[in-house]
């Protein structure tokens, strides 16, 4: 071992490190001691690629360097000694110039909050250095050798909150060397229509030569003098020997454990977070013995230490060079089957033998176990000193392996049969088909089959049938199960219902697994699909089972067996621009997205701590309803890390407990004696960084009392009973329309008391919840905080301190994604820094981790709905009654104007009379928030659940049904009064015409109807839907400042929160400031800045929310732009006449000379009688299901939106992909679940799955509808930010179509003739809930129809 210091390179810059603590991550390092703040800190967890970096290896025996991206969140600082980093700012910077991928993310729009960005260009950065080392022919100019597939799977593993994916694929794809750049979408580089080498001309230039950093020169040598590879004084080691790495096992002193770390990745501890202190760390990477590739006769053999990315090349170069032998096929499927583990970035440090220690130490639901497990494998063990093979079978079952035992290698033999072929396949479902997703079950099977030579017919003489990750300790093989197969009889319908039966005896889920059935169902359905094409088929078999040519089968895929490219994301954006205001309403980027890219653009987390900093954790109730007695610690937890315990007790004299307040209420900034919500804030724990003030909040023990405490509200049954509700002031009830009797009374049909049940969901934003304070002079304070609402979090930080408001600074410049939750949740969390930092006279920041903030957010409403509707024979409702529960939560927060909202999109129909009873409920789970189109996205799916049951009810298309209840201009009114305008506002009727031209509607009905008829296994289904939007103006603040040189400041209310309001403020301020009319060529879009908003600087901010503070600041800065041309007029006209022509920094110069007030601050009040309005759009959607794992596919989704004239079409068309795609995870994807304490158990990124690139639609068609000129809006704009998510539903609408032909298919096999009885779709339309729709049983029942009918 050698025992020097740490050295590594950032970005060509050299670090060494003697003493270094040996949890320290790459991305602690960066952040902490470095300038470089492009690696941000999504999730902790390896789940986002937030954090990611280029890491580089310099092999100096080959004098090669690898380079593969990591998560710098997992990867530890020890582990790169010698090792050259890259984050975003290494590739390109605004003082070195960008990088073309960061000019390409820019110029294809592809950035909005930009947290996420710089973490997509360090994947695609991967991508292109990989893909230039695999010697394909040199592509055309400005191109790499990267595919299109490539470009787009780079990216799978990445979570992007704001943009949809599409535009972030679309940068990707401009670097791949088959790349149609027609098939590419809007950017700023060509206008569709121009030539093809034009448009290439145009992109940034990109040249492998120059824009693939090369390893540093100085880091080669110093790497060539080094012998070893040890630190030292860090417990960290690094042994080249076994020998030296048993030494280092053996413990060490009497009676004391030896408590070692072995690490390669680290990437275990973003599954089982750590919190023990470890004796000794050990990189076990430098053995020879646990690095070993192998190849022989016998098969392949690879080492623990070697990563799963070089695990997989291997297997498929072994593959390769077997291609015409058994195992070949299996090698290449075992790694097809490996690319869906984890994502690239994990692969790349992950290791083959952790993953399976993992597995066996502690029950992780792995899929190589399995997939090897099938393959017959077999693993090296080195224990006592003595080498033991042993196959995986006996390895899994054993006890956990000792700590001073070592798993050595891997061996997956040869399968080669002389008499019989070797057939091989795995499975997995899970919620994202590239993975980055655990799985509810997977499954491999391998097969010795031997066909008859006069009948065709198979018999397996040998199998492997293994399961895994459906709620067992590890993965199985189903012994009685292959016993059933093996017994020398053909394969018949007969025995594999025979098998089918063995397979739900022995494949079950353990207690407390969830969706035990589902699980079950699944390991039906996978021994289905590996047998059923080897029945009665009349072909010869092959290595693919799929490739039987029995078309019977045609839609059965198998996991391992998906070498094809999957369909590659396309559509088309149609927009239209007129120039009337220019430069507003022109696609320009989105302001500062290049340094988005870079990562240069500045968080609050990214702002440089303060000398004495201090960093804070909130310590949280897990009980809903309990005294607080007092806080105590685990003796774990070492000692003096502490320093501090803020709670209500430490609230000033004259202060107040608030936390949070908005026009409903106030809600504490933390609980009294009383917690009254699992997830309630207790206190706020102060340490010297924020790794140990976490680690004191997770140790943090409070002792609880009940005794004398009434049960909690833990439903809104329990509300109702109690009575527990929040008054609704009468200005946020909604008017009922019409009589309802009267219109039941007219109704030919009725459905009466039908339910729905909404849940949750979170805000996934990629920046979590951040704040700084720093006290100043004279008792002020100044607090940095990502929030949409630094006005009024100003005022409740006052009021809590109780000192007044012109003592308090807030300040925020940008924020990574908010969704509404930055609003109020973002409060307490500034306000506990604050009164953290008013305390102890020092700094206090925090940046909660992403369990505390998925724990405190509170999300979307849930609720319970009761409707009863009556309806005409033709479709036409007459009549339609909603009873209402929402749970609000523990305190008021946004609550109360739910029913407002939620009845506002449901009148999106004409219902012909509309009555409802909302009872808000307060119950004791944490305080429920705005979210995206709070209460509007329930409303307008309640809308699509009542129109999808009447069409149920009538046998009808639900498309006839929708088109006969669309509003005409008269009925809008009665719905929407005050808010429907003129008549030609109105553009639904045309939209919905349009899009059923644009989308072919009525010919892929019919196409989805055949597609029907002929796949047994595989379904469709296809929905249109409108939406109508309210919206309400607000009053918004500006201020624009002409500084001498010419260049213009901007201030706004409103803040930057990845929405392009800065973008569209440039815009509008260009325009006004340009109705000067100088002489002279002029470019004011450039000389604009925007700059932060800052709460004593522009006081009246108001919200960032509801859609329309882009538009409202727009007008403010209008406003202020109108008063400055006023005021420069008639020096203008003066200068003018005197030397006949005046330029823009003439004219300003002068007016500086000349004394003129060049600043003007405006507070646009919109008028009372035009500040609500309605936005219009619709979508349809197609979707394909797999009847057997309940798995949906978007096929396509077409929206047109109406924006008015739009103030940024390319701004406007991020918003409403992205608003869909949100939209997409509220109702396909996201579980925001609970315990049965209230208390949030979803597991960060292992658990909630947001959409990924792999589950958004294959083909995303956008159109802006320029609708004409709108007098009483904003130069004619349109809000965009919200109303698309509704429109989200057609995907979940398109799902219950295809479902409900899987249905009437299930019933015609149990030769049941009529309808299906009406059924709800459930939300989020999850896997489970699909099967569960589809018939959990459909196998069984298809076996027996066709036994019944042979």
């Amino acid at each position: 071992m050698g025992c020097k210091n740490l050295v590594f390179a950032v970005n060509g810059q050299r670090f060494e490190l003697s003493d270094i603590d040996p949890s320290t991550t790459v991305l602690e390092f960066l952040r902490l001691h470095t300038r470089f703040k492009s690696v941000k800190l999504g999730c902790g967890e390896g789940g986002c690629g937030a954090c990611l970096v280029l890491l580089s290896r310099f092999d100096p025996a080959s004098n090669q360097v690898e380079e593969f991206t990591v998560s710098s969140c997992l990867t530890l600082l020890c582990s790169i000694n010698g090792c050259s980093v890259t984050t975003s700012e290494g590739l390109g910077n605004t003082k070195d110039g960008f990088h073309p991928i960061q000019k390409r993310i820019a110029g294809f729009h592809a950035s909005q909050c930009g947290f996420c960005t710089p973490g997509f260009c360090m994947s695609l950065y991967g991508a292109l250095i990989k893909a230039e080392k695999t010697g394909r022919q040199k592509p055309s100019e400005g191109l790499s050798r990267l595919t299109v597939s490539e470009a787009e799977r780079a990216i799978s593993g990445n979570l992007c909150r704001c943009t949809g994916y599409r535009p972030i694929a679309d940068a990707c794809k401009s670097f791949a060397a088959d790349v149609d750049i027609e098939d590419l979408g809007l950017n700023t580089f060509w206008t569709k229509g121009e030539d093809k080498e034009v448009s290439m001309s145009r992109l940034p230039s990109y040249n492998p030569s120059k824009d693939i950093r090369v390893f540093p020169e100085f880091l080669k040598e110093e790497v060539k003098s080094w012998v070893g590879s040890g630190v030292k004084r860090c417990n960290w080691y690094s042994p080249v020997t076994l020998e030296e790495l048993q030494c280092l096992l053996e413990p060490h002193g009497e009676n004391k454990p030896n408590m070692v770390k072995l690490v390669v990745g680290n990437t275990a501890a973003g599954y089982y977070k750590e919190s023990q202190n470890w004796d000794k760390y050990i990189d076990i990477r430098h053995i020879p013995e646990l690095q070993v590739i192998k190849k022989d006769k016998t098969g392949i053999e690879i080492g623990a230490a070697v990563t799963i990315t070089k695990a997989i090349n291997e297997l498929k170069g072994f593959s390769d060079w077997l291609c015409n032998l058994d195992s070949g096929s299996i090698f290449r499927k075992v790694a097809n089957h490996m690319e869906k583990v984890a994502s690239a970035f994990i692969r790349n440090s992950a290791s083959l033998g952790g993953n399976l220690v993992m597995t066996q130490r502690e029950n992780f639901p792995s899929d190589i176990a399995t997939i090897l497990l099938a393959a017959g494998s077999s693993v090296n063990i080195l224990a006592d000193s003595k080498h033991e093979m042993v196959s995986l079978e006996e390895f899994l079952q054993r006890t956990p392996l000792d700590p001073k035992a070592l798993l050595l290698s891997v061996k997956i033999p040869f399968w080669e049969s002389k008499s019989s072929m070797v057939l091989f396949e795995t499975y997995r479902a899970a919620p994202r088909p590239l993975g980055n997703a655990l799985p509810y079950m997977n499954a491999a099977f391998l097969a010795e089959v031997s066909q008859c030579d006069s009948s065709n017919m198979i018999c397996i003489n040998s199998c492997r049938m293994t399961f895994g990750a459906f709620g067992t300790h590890h993965a199985v093989r189903a012994r009685k199960l292959e016993e059933c197969l093996v017994r020398g009889q053909f394969l018949s319908l007969s025995l594999l219902s025979e098998a089918l039966e063995v397979v739900k005896e022995t494949i079950v889920p353990e207690d407390g697994t969830s969706c035990p059935a589902y699980r079950t169902s699944l390991s039906v359905g996978f021994v289905f699909q590996f047998l059923i094409p080897l029945i009665d088929s009349t072909a010869t078999i092959t290595k693919h089972i799929g490739h039987c040519n029995n078309d019977s089968f045609k839609d059965i895929a198998h996991d391992g067996e998906q070498t094809a490219e999957p369909q590659l994301l396309h559509g088309k954006q149609v927009i239209e621009v007129d120039g009337e205001y220019c430069p507003v309403g022109n696609p320009v980027a989105k302001s500062l997205s290049t340094i988005q890219a870079s990562g240069e653009a500045v968080y609050v987390g990214d702002i440089p701590s303060p000398n004495n900093c201090l960093y804070g954790a909130f310590i949280y109730s897990t009980k809903p309803l309990a005294r607080v007695k007092g806080i105590t610690f685990s003796p774990t937890l070492p000692k003096d890390v502490v320093i501090s315990i803020v709670c209500f007790r430490d609230i000033p004299i004259g202060g107040e407990n608030v936390g949070s307040g908005g026009i409903f209420g106030l809600e504490p900034l933390f609980s009294d004696e009383l917690a009254r919500s699992a997830g309630d804030r207790v206190a706020f724990v102060v340490a010297e960084s924020q790794k140990l003030a976490d680690m004191a909040a997770e140790a943090a023990i409070i002792d609880y009392g009940v005794e004398d405490l009434e049960p909690p509200i833990l439903s809104v049954e329990d509300a109702v009973e109690r009575s527990s509700f929040f008054e609704v002031p009468s200005f946020f009830n909604p008017k009922h329309v019409g009589n309802f009797s009267e219109g039941m009374a007219e109704a030919d049909h009725k459905i009466l008391s039908a339910k729905i049940q909404l849940g949750s969901q979170y805000y996934f934003y990629l920046e979590n919840q951040s704040a700084l304070a720093i006290p100043d002079e004279d008792n002020c304070m100044l607090v940095y905080s990502s929030t949409q609402v630094p006005e009024f979090l100003h005022g409740v930080i006052a009021r809590c301190l109780g000192v007044p408001a012109h003592n308090i600074r807030v300040i925020t410049r940008r924020v990574g994604g908010g969704f509404g939750g930055k609003s109020l949740k973002s409060m307490p969390v500034a306000t506990a820094c604050t009164l953290a930092a008013y305390k102890l006279n020092r700094p206090v920041r925090t940046y909660l981790n992403r369990k505390t903030d998925m724990i405190l957010a509170g999300g979307r409403h849930p609720m319970k709905i009761t409707y009863s509707v009556g309806f005409k024979s033709n479709g036409k409702i007459t009549a339609v009654h909603l009873d209402v529960l929402i749970d609000g939560g523990i305190y008021p927060d946004i609550s109360p104007i739910m029913p407002m909202n939620i009845t506002n999109s449901l009148k999106k129909y004409n219902w012909g009379n509309l009555s409802f009873d909302f009872k808000v409920c307060k119950t004791n789970h944490t305080s429920k928030s705005a979210m995206r189109a709070p209460g509007e996205l329930q409303g307008g799916f309640i809308a699509e659940a009542i129109i999808e049951h009447v069409a149920s009810a009538l046998s009808m298309e639900v498309d006839a049904v929708r088109n006969v209840n669309l509003h005409t201009y008269e009925s809008l009114g009665l719905f929407y009064p005050g808010a429907a305008g003129c008549p030609e506002e109105y553009t639904v009727p045309l939209i919905w015409e349009k899009l059923g031209l644009s989308s072919d509607l009525a010919h892929r009905f019919e196409a989805v109807q055949e597609f029907n008829q002929w796949n047994k296994w595989k379904k469709r289904g296809i929905s249109r839907l409108p939406v109508i939007y309210e919206v309400v103006l607000r009053a918004t603040s500006g201020r624009v400042s002409v500084l001498s040189d010419g260049s213009v400041v901007v201030e706004v209310g409103g803040t930057e929160l990845g929405q392009g309001l800065w973008t569209k403020v440039k815009q509008m301020v260009a325009f006004a400031l340009g109705s000067i009319h100088c002489d002279g060529p002029t470019n004011l879009l450039e000389k604009v800045r925007v700059v932060q908003a800052d709460t004593v600087s522009l006081i009246q901010g108001g919200w960032t929310a509801g859609s329309t503070t882009s538009e409202a600041s727009c007008q403010a800065v209008k406003l202020c732009c109108d008063i400055l041309v006023e005021r420069l007029s008639p020096l203008r006209d003066s200068l003018r006449e005197q030397s006949g022509s005046i330029n823009w920094e003439m004219l300003i110069q002068q007016a500086c000379v000349r004394s003129v007030n060049l600043s003007a601050t405006a507070l646009y009040q919109p008028d009372f009688g035009s500040m609500r309005y309605l936005n219009y759009g619709a979508g349809v959607s197609e979707v394909e299901i797999d009847v057997l794992t309940g798995a949906t596919r978007i096929l396509r989704s077409d929206v047109i939106y109406d924006c008015g004239k739009s103030l940024n079409p390319a701004v406007d068309l991020g918003q409403i992909e992205g608003s869909f795609v949100q939209g997409i995870g509220f109702f396909m994807l996201e579980e925001y679940t609970t315990n049965s304490d209230g208390l949030v158990d979803a597991k960060g990124t292992w658990t909630y799955k947001i959409p990924t690139i792999d589950t958004i639609p294959r083909e995303f068609n956008i159109e802006i509808l320029n609708s004409g000129h709108h007098k009483d809006r904003v130069l004619s704009s349109k809000a965009s930010g919200e109303p698309p998510s509704l429109l989200a539903a057609s995907v979940h609408c398109a799902t219950q179509a295809a479902i409900k032909e899987a249905r009437r298919q299930l019933l015609s096999w149990s030769n049941l003739d009529g309808t299906d009885s009406p059924f709800q779709l459930g939300i989020p339309a999850t896997l489970p809930v699909v099967k569960g729709l589809c018939g959990l049983d459909s196998v069984e029942r298809y076996l027996k129809w066709r036994m019944g009918r042979n």
